[in-house]
């Protein structure tokens, strides 16, 4: 079995806002973040600023937002870098999962707040979304569900494109031979093309087309 069939870890991105350090929503994301590991994925996390450079999000397969509401808006910095920054150019073809924490009743806070995300994030797939109430940010059930949620969705898709997607040999052979700290990296950018540009078969010229596309992959 090559690499290129062998089961893909996740790699997640955890890009939160939050205005206490080491408060509830810290804490909050350091649990999603063990649960994800539980189940097998690489995960880090990255506090935003409103005009920062997000280019080392290149490097996951998942993004996963979340901040708290403050005054019927979702946090500045984390709506603000969707905005002003190149976090949405960055996040082209990246696979998606949110949270919110607030004290709003679920159903108010899924329709007036999670849209202000959502809004910016029409072309990709969101693999799971959460409304943490405060009773919640320390419940592990709930953290463990949403994680859970993340983690199926996220294999799902994996198997899925692994079944509608071909590889010509000599696109395996090009693709073992790139070191395996970027190979899954680069199987996962090229499949994820091929998918949206409506390709069944994976050759060297799709590998190329894919590379220029996404600036290098």
């Amino acid at each position: 079995m090559t690499q290129a069939t062998q089961q893909e870890q996740m790699r997640a991105i955890i890009l939160y806002d939050s205005h206490t350090a080491g408060g509830s929503t810290d804490k909050l994301i350091d649990s999603i973040g063990a649960e994800l590991a539980k189940n097998g994925a690489y995960v880090e996390k990255a506090k935003c600023k409103a005009t920062g450079d997000y280019n080392f999000i290149q490097d996951f397969d998942v993004v996963i937002m979340g901040a708290p509401i403050y005054y019927l808006l979702v946090s500045s910095q984390l709506l603000g870098a969707l905005i002003q920054s190149n976090l949405k150019q960055n996040l082209k073809r990246k696979k998606i999962a949110l949270f919110l924490t607030c004290g709003s009743p679920e159903p108010m806070a899924t329709l007036l707040y999670l849209p202000q995300l959502k809004m910016h994030l029409v072309r990709n797939r969101i693999l799971a979304e959460k409304i943490f109430s405060p009773q919640q940010l320390s419940d592990p059930e709930a953290i463990e569900s949403f994680a859970e949620e993340l983690s199926e969705n996220y294999k799902r898709d994996t198997r899925r494109r692994n079944a509608s997607m071909q590889w010509t040999d000599e696109a395996l052979d090009l693709l073992d031979a790139v070191p395996s700290f970027f190979r899954n990296r680069i199987k996962i950018a090229t499949e994820e093309y091929a998918e949206e540009m409506g390709y069944r078969e994976i050759t060297l010229e799709i590998i190329e087309e894919a590379k220029a596309e996404t600036g290098g992959l």
